[in-house]
């Protein structure tokens, strides 16, 4: 399976605008330096550098992909994204590392549970949660033709599902078909998600799981069908609550003048206790046996 490097050395070749940038942030790019030679930027640690010349960039025709932690490219350099390169509308990606729960041992300060709802409150701004490497390559393929500002909340483990059809941004992927609990999931927390699926079926209750995939734009059918078709909604992210999956799907169904059985699943108003990633989906209760056992409880009451 392709790696996340290799597509972008090959999307290189086959598009000489494309430009990859970093804040010192190399671990899942280190070998295109080389490869690329004055179409690779390291900026060093000065995001903010980064999306303005970016910015600069993609007014000159380039089409520039930007890595830097997940904290610091959608906080730090916040404005710059905003008045940059969002009022603008330019064609900048902008990759976000060890998002969530996948910064495991860092503290607060590097744990981006905030970084959907900030994101997405950008005008014009898409928001790309990939699942696994095979959805993160997918899926850069379709926001790099988009020609928009993306936000990608970076993720690439092995895949632990079997992805339907192709990727196309704002249309969720339905995984299983179910009536009784609808579970909306994005990123690398689709996996859990698996689990918990198998063990509640296993238990007799009927799951409908939808990868979301970008939260902007949202698929506003799967949400509403998930309202009108089965009896309970699971929002799962390893996010805040305020701002990410949970006020999403209630925007939507307001609007839709719809209502729902709906159990959020996310960290509300704390950040997490760092530790190894196992250990940190043990302890906040994020692991499939410990979802299950939730969402049970929460369908039979």
């Amino acid at each position: 399976m392709q790696t996340y490097e290799q597509f972008l050395k090959e999307r290189a070749q086959s598009d000489e605008s494309l430009i990859v940038m970093t804040a010192e942030n190399r671990a899942v790019i280190r070998n295109l330096p080389a490869e690329l030679g004055p179409r690779f930027i390291d900026v060093g640690i000065c995001e903010q550098t980064m999306i303005g010349a970016a910015a600069g960039l993609a007014l000159r025709g380039r089409t520039p992909v930007t890595h830097a932690l997940a904290t610091f490219i959608t906080m730090r350099a916040f404005e710059f994204v905003r008045t940059d390169v969002g009022i603008p509308g330019l064609p900048v990606t902008l990759v976000g590392g060890v998002p969530g729960f996948l910064s495991e041992a860092n503290g607060p300060t590097h744990q981006a549970l905030e970084d959907v709802a900030i994101m997405r409150g950008i005008p014009g701004m898409q928001v790309f949660c990939p699942a696994d490497r095979e959805e993160l390559i997918s899926g850069m393929q379709a926001v790099l033709d988009s020609r928009k500002p993306t936000y990608v909340r970076f993720a690439a483990p092995e895949p632990s599902v079997r992805h339907r059809g192709p990727f196309v941004i704002g249309k969720a992927e339905t995984l299983s078909e179910g009536t009784d609990v609808t579970i909306l999931v994005y990123g690398f927390l689709l996996g859990e998600a698996e689990r918990a699926r198998v063990a509640l079926e296993s238990r007799g209750i009927s799951v409908r799981l939808v990868n979301v995939r970008t939260p902007k734009p949202i698929d506003e059918q799967a949400v509403v069908d998930a309202a009108r078709e089965t009896k309970l909604v699971v929002t799962l992210e390893d996010h805040f609550l305020t701002g990410g999956l949970y006020s999403i799907v209630a925007e939507v169904l307001l609007r839709h003048r719809r209502s729902a059985r709906v159990l959020p699943i996310a960290l509300d108003e704390r950040w997490f206790k760092p530790a190894l990633l196992a250990d940190v989906l043990a302890y906040e209760g994020f692991t499939g046996a410990a979802l299950a056992e939730r969402i049970e409880k929460a369908f039979r009451e």
